[in-house]
């Protein structure tokens, strides 16, 4: 799998790597795209260049030869008109008709040579013009050559830069393949691995497939001949199964449980404080009851609203049985929360009580509209009151519908189907939402109350601390509304599938009745298993305190024995000495020996006549004797012993082995589907070894397509270039001859 990964991290980076190529492709083809179109339109403006400077220097040529040959022209007129001069010296004395003839004659020439003058002053400011033009020409072609220059410069050190980048990226390309390569040559090793463990494990589990099914065979048939019937096809005896014990969720349900009745207790609090301030409010106001008294209405509404602890204080007793009646030992469902009834029934007060008072404090408010000081605005945040009340009174009776509704399921099953609880509970959150906005609603109109009537000229100081406290508790009233409404909102999913209970294969409703002896069973199983174990640990003891028993039993026998070798030894020591040995040691001896016989004798009679116990896995066995004991039937009850002691040592071993057994059982099954998830795991990564060589050769064949195009382009962009080049080269040549001409020609003018 990491080599799978790691084969897919490349082909992303190498299909990124290809991604940020080809648009650095299309951006280098729109560039030579747009170089080869400033190229052709570079030199359509150089062929009309050409053409204007052949063009002008035809004209240049043309008017050159005009002027010589108007110089020559103007020689031949001066010669002429020296001639006639001289002619008209020596011909002084001819006729008017010749003198009139050759001043018309002379008229012309002045004429023609005048227009000549003209003409060539003409062509000396178009000769000027065209110069300037061409200086002007010659200097935009030089910085725009420049510019072509510095951006030829610019492409060939991006081509470079693309080619060394290129060229290192098909180098990586090349390592990344041999590393590939190798990658795969290993995949196939552990492949060929992969088969053969395959090979053995499916031998083992078909091994294991005909154990198992022997084994369900056996199961089956016991079943079929053992049990006389199946408890979950019928729902009702199905219904009293005890369910798994989920100590998560019971564990989640009572902080739940604690958090709504931190919830409550504030909600209780800042109850107790608003009735209890109203109260002390209805006193001073709008008629303090130290100065005069009161009306009756107020009265008798100050005597209800000394009662309200009465009716709140329940309320948090009801929740803190709830919270108490949800342990971690028991099944909490609606089914079996006994304790929600009694806090729908404290709540059932509560809403009388609101009831009761829901008049009188109309009444109170409508007293208070009707005083002298009572303004227009004073009146309309008291008309505001009133219709809050009455929300708030309206908003505690859904609470109480539905928290009712929530209650039946332990007292009254058919009272509420099981597909009802979540609209029950949205209902619910819905409600509390009300309570929050009209809490608020009750906040601000209170609070602008109390404000205008701060601004009263008979507002006492105790009017004004009775005030703020009344405010502060409703405060504490929508504080509270609102953390009770979040807390609701984010577990309502959790309250909706965790508050039902269906047993394993049942799928109807489960009637209280069999809820509790359910919870009854799951008692008496909790109390079934602790007394299993004691009885388990009970027996663990007895089993070790036997075999310690066997164990000091053998080390007395052993003792038993070491001294009568040791008596042995000694009366053979006597007797063997008795020759040197005066009278009374000889008469001492005998007694010693005797004793020490009677001693050994009544032992071992002791230990034959009482019966030899031990207990094991394979029963009791008991041996007793009137005989006495010998030396042969001592070393057999030691033997005996101690097969019975190592025949115990071996019980131990083989219950041991069955729970080796029963591990390796589990931990074949467990290979088994490693060895199934590890042959699917295998399929994938040969399907993604060939999409990664599939890839591979896709970017091979791309990269070498990609190569190849770009080194054309790069050698179209080279042989353009030097085209460009040589355009230029050619240009500046014949500009250069341009300027020559035109430096030449007007000094020939100006002579001329």
């Amino acid at each position: 799998m990491a080599a799978a990964a790691e084969l897919q991290g490349k082909y992303q980076k190498l299909a990124q790597e290809y991604s940020k190529l080809r648009a650095q492709n299309q951006v280098l083809k729109k560039g030579v795209v747009d170089e080869q179109a400033n190229s052709a339109s570079l030199k359509e403006q150089l062929k009309m260049k050409d053409q204007s400077l052949r063009k002008l220097q035809q004209e240049m040529d043309s008017l050159t030869f005009r002027n010589q040959q108007l110089a020559k022209r103007v020689e031949l007129l001066q010669d002429e008109l020296v001639l006639s001069e001289a002619k008209g010296k020596n011909k002084k004395k001819s006729g008017d008709s010749s003198s009139h003839l050759s001043q018309e004659q002379k008229n012309v020439f002045d004429e023609d040579l005048q227009k000549k003058i003209e003409e060539n002053e003409r062509l000396h400011i178009q000769f000027f013009e065209a110069d300037e033009q061409h200086k002007r020409l010659e200097s935009e072609l030089r910085s725009r050559l420049d510019v072509l220059e510095a951006d030829t410069m610019q492409h060939q050190a991006v081509v470079d830069g693309l080619t060394r980048k290129y060229m290192d990226t098909i180098e990586k390309l090349q390592t990344d393949k041999a590393k590939l390569e190798i990658k795969c040559q290993t995949l196939e090793r552990e492949a060929k691995d992969c088969r053969v463990r395959t090979e053995e494990c499916q031998q083992q589990l078909k091994n294991l497939h005909a154990d198992l099914g022997s084994r369900l065979d056996d199961s089956l048939r016991i079943i079929h001949d053992k049990v006389p019937f199946n408890d979950t096809r019928s729902s009702q005896y199905n219904a009293l199964n005890v369910p798994l014990h989920n100590r998560r969720r019971q564990l989640k349900l009572r902080d739940l449980a604690s958090q709504a009745l931190a919830f409550v207790q504030d909600l209780v609090t800042a109850l107790l404080n608003f009735h209890t301030y109203t109260e002390q409010r209805v006193q001073i106001f709008p008629i303090d009851s130290a100065i005069d008294t009161i009306s009756p209405l107020n009265q008798k509404f100050s005597q209800y609203l000394h009662e309200n602890a009465s009716y709140v204080r329940p309320l948090e007793e009801g929740m803190l049985h709830l919270f108490e009646s949800i342990t971690e030992d028991t099944v909490t469902v609606l089914e079996t929360t006994v304790k929600l009834k009694s806090f729908s029934e404290h709540l059932t007060s509560y809403i009388c009580f609101l009831r009761k008072i829901l008049p009188y404090q109309l009444k109170s408010l409508e007293e208070e509209c009707e005083s002298s000081l009572c303004a227009a605005a004073l009146r309309a945040r008291n008309l505001e009151l009133q219709e809050d009340m009455k929300k708030m009174t309206a908003i505690f009776e859904k609470l109480h519908t539905y928290v009712s509704l929530l209650a039946l399921p332990s007292t009254e099953p058919e009272g509420l189907l099981r597909t009802n609880y979540s609209s029950i509970f949205t209902h619910m959150a819905a409600a509390l939402h009300g309570l929050h906005d009209v809490m608020k609603d009750i906040s601000k109109h209170y609070s602008q109350k109390a404000a205008l009537e701060r601004e009263l000229p008979t507002a006492t100081q105790k009017l004004i601390t009775t005030n703020d406290c009344i405010l502060s508790s409703v405060m504490a009233l929508t504080n509270g509304a609102g953390k009770i409404v979040s807390f609701f909102s984010n577990n309502l999913d959790y309250f909706t599938t965790s508050l039902t209970y269906v047993p394993t294969g049942g799928a109807e409703f489960v009637n209280p009745i069999f809820a509790e002896c359910m919870l009854q069973y799951k008692k008496k199983a909790v109390a079934y298993m602790k007394l299993l174990r004691k009885v388990q640990q009970s027996l663990e003891k007895i089993a070790k305190l036997e075999q310690e028993k066997e164990h000091w039993m053998l080390e007395a026998q052993l003792a038993r024995i070491r001294l009568e070798k040791e008596s042995q030894r000694i009366a053979e020591r006597l007797k063997s000495s008795v020759s040197g040995q005066l009278i009374e040691p000889e008469q001492e001896s005998p007694v010693l020996i005797d004793a020490t016989e009677q001693e050994k004798e009544d032992g071992m009679g002791k230990d034959l006549r009482d019966p030899v116990k031990s207990t094991s896995l394979i029963g009791m066995l008991t041996v007793a004797t009137d005989k006495e004991p010998t030396d042969a039937e001592c070393r057999e009850d030691l033997i005996k012993n101690h097969y019975m002691a190592r025949i115990v040592e071996l019980t131990s071993q083989l219950q041991l082995a069955d729970s080796k057994s029963v591990h390796f059982h589990a931990e074949c099954r467990a290979l088994a589907k490693r060895l199934s998830l590890a042959e699917k795991s295998k399929e994938s990564l040969a399907e993604e070894m060939k999409l990664a060589s599939q890839s591979i050769s896709r970017l091979q064949d791309e990269l070498t397509t990609t190569k190849r195009s770009y080194e054309d382009q790069l050698s179209m962009m080279s042989d353009h270039l030097c085209s460009m080049n040589e355009t230029l080269s050619k240009q500046r040549e014949e500009i250069d001859t341009l300027k020559l001409t035109s430096k030449g020609n007007p000094k020939k003018n100006k002579s001329r």
